[in-house]
């Protein structure tokens, strides 16, 4: 590094916010991950209704932030949409938690439930701002904006932010971890009352961890104003007067042009000396905005990378369904009496990243980089890679752990462990390279619209998988055969399953690396081309 520095090193706001974001994995998670035994003993749905809405619910949280974007983007900074997010957030939680209460629930039930669906309605409404805006507005914080753009700092400004996303998802793989781990008991033994309070209140105090750090944030508005050192009610108020002066003047988003300019020219300038919205400069220099037609720009150039990631996410689903279903019917004893719950072994997929995360950038990239003499040891487009093959590999040792579980019933729960630590070192490489991809691939006005395109992958990846399984049934029961998923599990194919998403995952691999050959990115495509 020029001059023996190390722009690794993250800033408290940074850490701050990575932390935060733990808070909120572990709310979520807290709820999400037993919602589906809620539903069936306490709500009385059918194990088939339970399960669509549990899917639904999570396809819808995925999707929303792509629908909410780039109104965030458009009209409000990133500080301001995670304050007003999170009111929605905490309303929908609280609204859950008051459903566990015997006077929730009147002759009337068809009434609760639609209560209760609205409650879990606000909480994807709520997150749908909340997670892009908390992720893109860290990212902010690393001061990238203000280095030159040579080549020199751009490899520091990419190092730096790879370094951020990866530690971002250790925090939230922590949080999710405890979310997962602590909640299902408190749920089980202590009741569903507290078991939604506890995540309701962590929510809370996330949110005043977040206003407290308040003096240190950099705020950047939708007219890239840059503040620092803001008063928390000033910059609230400001972000309202620039979203209502962009409806009333131009509509949403849509900036001032002249005839002669192209269409989306993205400038990302020197802003210390610029006043806040609604101050006469504002009105002798113009700032450029972004309008709707800018968002679907963006996300079409995106859009081949973005479709062929799809599959990676329908396998990221069976660690939740049919691995668990696997581990049901395998020998799970540890001693006389203790039965292992298939379901916590997805903890392995948590521990494998949290454990192995931090050893990516301490030892695969100093090795990568003898190599590829790369700054980040490879680029975010072969990181990404890397994960769909481990992904890949992960499904086919699934399919052959299956086929023997059907010969030998008496095979143990700890021959799907291989499987479930592949997928989890996969999420390391795949997941966190999708985040720093989607967030670097849009110009400096749309970061939200950026991670919001990485979360709807798992959104649209869900809503995939579910039809997957429609048509297999579909077509494996014509002319009464059995389903591969039929409830007799010593009947189920569930390794034909996997073996079919090895070969579309295979298929989408080599597409996803020509893709790789041609896509340009926004260095590349230069200022002027951002889009």
């Amino acid at each position: 590094m020029a001059g023996g520095k190390k722009p690794k090193v993250l800033n408290k706001p940074c850490i701050m916010l990575i932390v935060i974001a733990g808070m909120e994995r572990f709310a979520f998670k807290g709820v999400a991950s037993n919602l589906v035994i809620y539903l069936t003993d306490n709500i009385h749905m059918s194990n088939s209704a339970a399960a669509k809405t549990v899917n639904s619910w999570c396809g819808l949280t995925s999707i929303m932030p792509l629908l909410v974007a780039p109104l965030a983007d458009s009209l409000w900074d990133h500080y301001s949409t995670i304050l007003v997010s999170s009111l929605f957030y905490i309303l929908g939680l609280a609204s859950l938690t008051s459903t566990t209460f015997e006077w929730a629930w009147p002759v009337n039930k068809s009434i609760s439930n639609i209560f209760m669906f609205w409650s879990l309605c606000l909480i994807s409404l709520g997150q749908g701002g909340y997670n892009p805006s908390l992720q893109a507005f860290g990212a902010d914080q690393l001061g990238e904006e203000e280095d030159l753009p040579t080549d020199q700092t751009d490899l520091k400004k990419s190092s730096k932010r790879t370094v951020f996303f990866t530690w971002w998802y250790f925090g939230v793989c922590t949080g999710s971890l405890l979310g997962v781990s602590i909640m299902s008991y408190i749920q089980d033994t202590l009741g569903w009352s507290l078991g939604f309070a506890v995540p309701t209140f962590v929510m809370i105090a996330s949110i005043f961890l977040f206003s407290c750090g308040t003096r240190s944030y950099t705020v950047i508005f939708a007219n890239d104003h840059k503040v620092e050192n803001h008063n928390p009610f000033k910059t609230m108020a400001d972000g309202l007067k620039a979203a209502i002066s962009r409806v009333y003047n131009c509509g949403i988003g849509e900036p001032n042009r002249k005839a002669d300019v192209p269409e989306l020219e993205l400038q990302e300038n020197q802003l210390s000396s610029q006043k806040l919205v609604g101050t006469k400069e504002v009105n002798d220099k113009p700032s450029k905005g972004i309008s709707f037609s800018d968002n679907v720009k963006v996300s079409l150039r995106l859009l081949p990378i973005w479709t062929m990631l799809l599959l990676f996410a329908v396998i990221f689903q069976q660690p939740a369904t049919f691995f668990t279903k696997q581990g049901m019917t395998m020998k799970r004893n540890i001693g006389t009496k203790f039965k292992i719950p298939p379901a916590t072994l997805q903890g392995a997929i948590t521990v494998s990243i949290i454990l192995l995360m931090p050893l990516y950038d301490r030892i695969l990239v100093p090795c990568t980089q003898v190599f590829t003499r790369n700054e980040k040891g490879i680029t975010v487009l072969q990181r990404m890679g890397a994960g769909m093959v481990l992904s890949i590999i992960a499904m086919v040792i699934a399919a052959l752990v299956e086929e023997k579980r059907l010969k030998d019933p008496s095979l143990t729960i700890f021959w799907l462990l291989p499987q479930y630590i592949l997928l989890g070192i996969s999420d390391i490489f795949t997941v966190v390279g999708m985040q720093e991809f989607f967030y670097g691939e849009v110009p400096v006005k749309m970061r939200t619209m950026g991670i919001a395109l990485y979360t709807s992958v798992f959104g649209v990846g869900s809503f995939l998988s579910a039809m997957m399984i429609s048509l297999i049934e579909f077509f494996t029961t014509r002319g009464g055969k059995q389903s591969w998923f039929t409830d007799d599990m010593s009947k189920a194919r569930l390794d034909k399953y996997y073996w079919l998403l090895a070969i579309l995952s295979t298929f989408s691999l080599l597409l996803y690396m020509i893709l790789c050959r041609f896509h340009k990115s926004r260095s590349d495509l230069g200022d002027e081309n951002d889009v």
